[in-house]
C-alpha cells in the first residue's frame, strides 16, 4: 500500500521524494523541486509538502503547490518563514493514510533541518547524511557552530539501526557536499561501514573536517534561501522569442561549438546540453542583470529558461533564434598546451584550488572560472593572450568566452584539458592536508 517515488534533478543533483498510500489515495511531497508536474499521479491527492529545512541551492515547488492546488507546506518552526506553514516538531506523526511520518529533527545544514522516517524503514535524510558523505555547516551558520550540531544529528541517525534505507536530498553534483557518491539511496548498514563522516566517535575531531570546506557556496545561495522562505514563488511565464536582445545580457545555451564558430559579440556561453548547466550559469550571471538567451531552437531556449528558474533567475527578457554571430573563439587541443611559450601566453587554470592541487601545469595560473567576471580583468595582462585550461574543456569553454567579453585575446581548451596531459602536471601539498 505504500506508494514511494524518488525523482533526481540530474543538474542540480537534487532529490525529492512522492510518499504516499495508495488505497487512500493520499500523498505528500518531502522537497519539492520547482518543476512539480513530476509529482501529479492519477489515483493521488497530494495533502501536503514537508520541507527539510530552506533549501539554498534550488527554488522549491512548495509555492507552486500551494498556488496551483492549495496544498500546505509544513516546515520546522525554526525557519520563520514568511508564508503561510504548519510548523513541524522533533517526534511529530504525519499521517499519510495508513503510512506514518516521524519527524526527526537533525540541524547541522541549517538549525531547522529535520529528516523524515518512514514507516521505521525509510530515512529521508534531506541535507544531513549523505551516501558517502555528510552535509556542508557553513550555509547558514558558522562552520563550526553547524558541524557541531550535525556530529549529534548523524549520531542519531546511525542509532535508528542498521536496516534502515537511507533516501538522501542530494547525490553527486550538488554543492552542498563535497564527496558524496552518485548512488541514489543507501542503508544505515552501508553508511556505518563506508561514510566517513560516520567513522568519527570525538566531537572535536569531526568538526575540524567538516567546517573545513572546499565546496564553493552555491552561486545564488542569497537569493534563492530569500526566495524560499519568502511568499510563494510561482511559475514565470514562457519567455518568448525577441527581435534584438536591447541592453539585456546575451547567454548564448548551444553547444560551445557552434559557440565557437560564431558568436554575438559580448555574448556568454553556458551550453544547456551541458552538465549542471544551471549551477554554472548561475556562477556567471549577475542577480538581476536582465539575460536574452541565445538557443538554435525554441525548445532549447525553452529548456535553458527552466533551469535557469531552478536557480531563482526567473526574469528573462526573452529568446533570440538569430544573431550577428559575426564574432568567433579560436581553441586548442590538450596537447598543444605543452608547445607553448610561457613568455608569450599566460595559460590559466580556471578549476578550482582543491582540483589544482592534485596537478596543474607549471606556469599556469588559478583564477576558477566562477570569479572572471568579478576578477579577471584586474588579474591578468591584457598585452598577452590568455588561453584557458580546466579538466576536460566545458568550464575552460565558460571561461573564455568571459574573457573574450572583456576585450581579452583567449583560446579555450576544449574539448580536453588537463585529464589529457596528466603526466606533465605535478602537485602540490598545502600545509596541514
Amino acid at each position: 500500500m505504500l506508494v514511494f517515488r524518488q525523482f533526481v534533478d540530474d543538474d542540480l543533483g537534487c532529490a525529492s521524494y512522492l510518499v504516499g498510500d495508495s488505497a487512500a489515495g493520499t500523498a505528500i511531497v518531502v522537497d519539492p523541486a520547482f518543476a512539480i508536474d513530476q509529482y501529479l499521479e492519477p489515483g493521488l491527492r497530494i495533502e501536503r509538502v514537508l520541507e527539510t529545512h530552506t533549501h539554498a541551492d534550488h527554488v522549491s515547488g512548495h509555492g507552486r503547490l500551494a498556488l496551483e492546488h492549495g496544498v500546505p507546506v509544513a516546515i520546522h518552526s525554526l525557519a520563520e518563514p514568511d508564508y503561510p506553514f504548519e510548523p513541524l516538531a522533533d517526534g511529530d506523526v504525519v499521517e499519510v493514510g495508513s503510512v506514518a511520518v516521524r519527524v526527526l529533527h537533525t540541524p547541522g545544514h541549517r538549525p531547522e533541518h529535520c529528516s523524515f522516517l518512514v514507516d521505521d524503514e525509510l530515512l529521508l535524510t534531506g541535507d544531513s547524511l549523505f551516501v558517502g558523505d555528510a552535509a556542508r555547516p557553513d550555509l547558514a551558520v558558522d562552520a563550526r557552530t553547524g558541524a557541531e550540531a550535525l556530529f549529534h544529528s548523524l549520531e542519531r541517525m546511525a542509532a535508528l539501526g542498521d536496516d534502515v534505507n537511507v533516501y538522501p536530498g542530494h547525490v553527486a553534483g550538488s554543492l552542498c557536499g563535497g564527496n558524496m557518491s552518485g548512488e541514489r539511496h543507501s542503508s544505515i548498514r552501508q553508511e556505518r561501514a563506508a561514510n566517513p563522516s560516520l567513522a568519527f566517535d570525538d566531537v572535536q575531531e569531526f568538526v575540524l573536517v567538516a567546517a573545513a570546506v572546499k565546496t564553493p557556496r552555491p552561486p545564488t545561495t542569497e537569493r534563492v534561501v530569500a526566495l524560499n522562505r519568502g511568499p510563494w514563488v510561482e511559475r514565470p511565464d514562457e519567455p518568448s522569442e525577441v527581435a534584438a536582445p536591447g541592453e539585456a545580457t546575451i547567454l548564448d545555451v548551444r553547444p560551445f561549438g557552434d559557440y565557437a564558430a560564431g558568436h554575438v559579440p559580448g555574448s556568454i556561453s553556458v551550453p544547456v546540453s551541458g552538465s549542471s548547466f544551471a549551477t554554472k550559469a548561475g556562477f556567471v550571471l549577475l542577480p538581476e542583470e536582465p539575460v536574452v538567451l541565445l538557443a538554435a531552437s525554441r525548445e532549447e531556449a525553452l529548456e535553458a529558461a527552466h533551469g535557469l528558474w531552478k536557480v531563482g533567475l526567473l526574469a528573462l527578457e526573452g529568446y533570440l533564434l538569430h544573431g550577428e554571430l559575426s564574432q568567433s573563439l579560436p581553441t586548442l587541443g590538450a596537447h598543444e598546451l605543452l608547445q607553448l611559450d610561457g613568455e608569450e601566453v599566460q595559460v590559466v587554470d580556471v578549476r578550482e584550488a582543491s582540483e589544482r592541487d592534485e596537478g596543474y601545469l607549471p606556469g599556469s595560473r588559478n583564477i576558477p572560472y566562477r570569479l572572471l567576471r568579478k576578477m579577471g580583468g584586474d588579474a591578468l595582462e591584457r598585452s598577452k593572450p590568455v588561453v584557458t585550461v580546466c579538466e576536460s574543456g566545458p568550464r575552460a569553454a565558460i571561461a573564455a568566452s568571459l574573457l573574450q567579453r572583456d576585450g581579452f585575446d583567449v583560446r579555450a581548451v576544449s574539448p580536453g584539458g588537463i585529464a589529457d596531459v596528466a603526466g606533465d602536471t605535478i602537485s602540490f601539498r598545502r600545509c596541514g592536508s
